[in-house]
């Protein structure tokens, strides 16, 4: 194999992805309808459910937008050998490997994030302000990037200067040492990333004592589910969409509860939503998730471990030099299918473990609670509550509402 031939390789596995989602996105939108559908009468009202299609409709003509741009620059990129004449630059400044590849990248990085500001601050500033979302400031777009930055450089540079030395100090079982030290910071985050990062962003405070604390203890503890660590963060700060998230494990774990959503649900429909969420936890889903993520790791850093050391990917990428940094770049592009196809995997598995975290909570509480709660948060979001069914096998890591709601009330004996 030459390098010319990667090089087409990647191309088409590029090209082939867009195609892909351009029929996805062709598919569902033959799902839009002027009428609201039968199915959904009692869900969505006619103007709120066109009001839903408009939302969608404008995302994806957005999303083809943008992912055009993207196609079209990377394909430059390659062509024309951008990312050799990135390389050959930084090698002018040093030789050392580990700061070779965090200015290589950190240059592709600063780049991307250049190109993509003008197309966010449009998403958030437009798309979402129309149809009524948004809460950000430009004070805290602002503040946003400049943490974002900051977390990247630190997190992400440490991450890479670990991975690039441990390659330049262990040899072939490199790949060993870079999975124990990526999963140790997986779990880590797993386990501390409300308490570390979540702050820097959003104010978390906790749940005042009252009849929803009262409520959601109650439930705990008749489940056997011990919880100490309830908490509500300013979510409208950037978006008036509802949610509530699980983190943590053992006894770093916590709820916490977006205070729109607080705002949103009665306070039966709230604890119908963690007794979901404590579904998954009981349920080992959580532990599942990790341990899928540890063996994904260790399978794509065993596979990089087998190619990084063949010159021929640099050389795809149109440098002389063999050059670890290339090689992870070109790894990626070319391991994207076996990624895809593990996704698709995840995704099923996903779709399977909310219907029985749903009947979790159907058993332990009240399905008609949960119900109510999914159709609020679906309406609210302006979820497209039609789908095509290819759409939610590629795309989707929870079943429809739909879907939800008739297991739901096939739990229930209606």
């Amino acid at each position: 194999m030459t390098p010319k031939i990667i090089l087409l390789i990647i191309i088409a596995i590029l090209l082939f992805d867009f195609i892909l989602e351009r029929i996805l996105d062709y598919l569902n939108s033959k799902n839009w309808s002027n009428e609201l559908p039968a199915q959904l009468k009692g869900i969505y009202d006619a103007d709120k459910y066109k009001k839903s299609q408009d939302y969608d409709k404008t995302k994806q003509r957005f999303s083809i937008l943008t992912d055009s741009l993207n196609l079209a620059l990377m394909l430059l990129m390659l062509i024309l050998g951008g990312f050799a004449f990135i390389d050959s630059f930084v090698r002018q400044y040093t030789q050392n490997p580990i700061l070779l590849a965090m200015g290589f990248f950190g240059i592709i990085g600063i780049a991307v994030d250049i190109i993509g500001t003008p197309f966010s601050i449009y998403s958030i500033f437009v798309i979402e302000e129309k149809f009524g979302f948004n809460k950000t400031t430009v004070k805290t777009y602002i503040f946003d990037k400049i943490k974002g930055w900051l977390l990247g450089a630190i997190i992400g540079g440490g991450l890479l200067s670990l991975i690039v030395w441990f390659y330049e100090s262990t040899g072939e079982y490199f790949w060993i040492y870079v999975w124990i030290a990526v999963c140790a910071f997986m779990i880590f985050m797993t386990m501390f990333y409300s308490s570390i990062i979540v702050p820097l962003f959003n104010k978390q405070t906790p749940l005042e004592e009252g009849e929803l604390r009262t409520a959601i203890e109650e439930y705990a503890n008749k489940t056997g589910f011990k919880l100490k660590n309830i908490f509500k963060i300013d979510g409208s700060k950037r978006s008036s969409k509802a949610n509530a998230y699980f983190s943590g494990l053992g006894a770093k774990k916590r709820i916490v509860l977006f205070d729109t959503l607080i705002n949103d649900l009665s306070k039966e429909e709230i604890v119908a939503v963690l007794a979901h969420e404590v579904g998954h936890y009981k349920k080992k889903h959580t532990l599942f998730a990790i341990s899928a993520s540890v063996i994904q790791t260790g399978l794509m850093l065993f596979i990089l471990s087998l190619f990084i050391n063949n010159p021929l990917l640099s050389q795809a990428l149109g440098t002389g030099v063999k050059s670890f940094h290339m090689g992870i770049l070109a790894f990626g592009m070319l391991y994207s299918p076996l990624s895809t196809v593990m996704g698709l995997a995840m995704n099923i598995i996903s779709r399977s473990n909310e219907y029985k975290a749903d009947a979790f909570a159907g058993i332990t509480y009240k399905a008609e609670y949960l119900q109510s709660a999914l159709k609020k948060l679906s309406v609210n979001n302006l979820s497209n509550l039609n789908p095509h069914k290819a759409y939610v096998f590629f795309y989707y890591s929870h079943p429809t509402l739909l879907n939800r709601l008739e297991t739901l009330d096939k739990l229930a004996g209606r």
